[in-house]
């Protein structure tokens, strides 16, 4: 909201005599000229400069977001409160609100952001294998690199989504599945090409979704602390979705 202007005074009625106010009137106009502005004055027009508080809004909306994926994963959507999700953001109960009107639209964000993450580190990881590299190889890549988003470090915000759809909207749930369906598009190419080496047990279609059903309910029972490592079950769910082709 912008302040309000401030009132000019109304300037007094001059008690000197007219002789002298016409004295006067020649260094009152030299003060007016340009060469006396103030540097205010002559800053250049257009956007005025962000406030500390507004280039800090964007860092406050991460922390929000990054905040409310953990919660919304370990303690549910419906047991977590917008003041739990201040705190966890060292924010001041209400502040939430600013950034997002309710508390479905910080779950959209939360759904709506790792999935798009998820969609680019996905074509970047398949960006780095050579254009030689076999169809084992590339679904290699996708299994993998679909494990690091569910059971990674930063691996609150797809499960969120799996635990949490039902909470969205209809239109809200239509939005994310637009990027899940091009995150998931990405896989059909190579489960294709699997199934015309003959390498693919199941056919293409139906493998995917076996595959993502799999690898999504990892996030049930993976303990990393039973000693197995994300490359280790990466070639477990390969072995159980394709075989060998001579």
């Amino acid at each position: 909201m912008e302040a309000p202007a401030r009132r000019r005074a109304t300037p007094k009625a001059s008690l000197e005599s007219p002789q002298k106010a016409a004295a006067a009137a020649p260094a009152a106009a030299a003060d007016e000229s340009p060469a006396s502005e103030t540097p205010e004055a002559r800053r250049p027009r257009g956007r005025p400069r962000k406030t500390v508080e507004e280039l800090d809004d964007g860092n406050r909306r991460r922390a929000l977001i990054e905040g409310a994926a953990r919660l919304f994963r370990t303690q549910g959507f419906d047991a977590t409160s917008t003041r739990d999700i201040a705190a966890a953001a060292g924010m001041h109960s209400g502040s939430p609100f600013y950034h997002f009107e309710s508390k479905t639209a910080l779950l959209h964000a939360v759904m709506d952001e790792g999935m798009v993450l998820a969609l680019h580190s996905q074509k970047n990881a398949l960006a780095l294998l050579p254009p030689s590299a076999s169809p084992r190889e590339r679904l290699r890549v996708l299994v993998r690199h679909h494990f690091e988003i569910l059971l990674g470090p930063h691996s609150d915000f797809i499960p969120v989504m799996l635990y949490e759809w039902r909470s969205l909207s209809p239109a809200q749930q239509k939005s994310i599945a637009r990027v899940k369906d091009d995150y998931e598009g990405l896989w059909m190419p190579v489960l294709q090409a699997l199934a015309e080496q003959g390498a693919l047990q199941a056919e293409p279609a139906v493998a995917r979704l076996f595959i993502f059903g799999a690898l999504n309910w990892s996030v049930q029972w993976f303990d990393p602390q039973r000693g197995m490592t994300l490359d280790q079950l990466t070639e477990q769910a390969l072995a159980l979705f394709t075989r060998e082709t001579p």
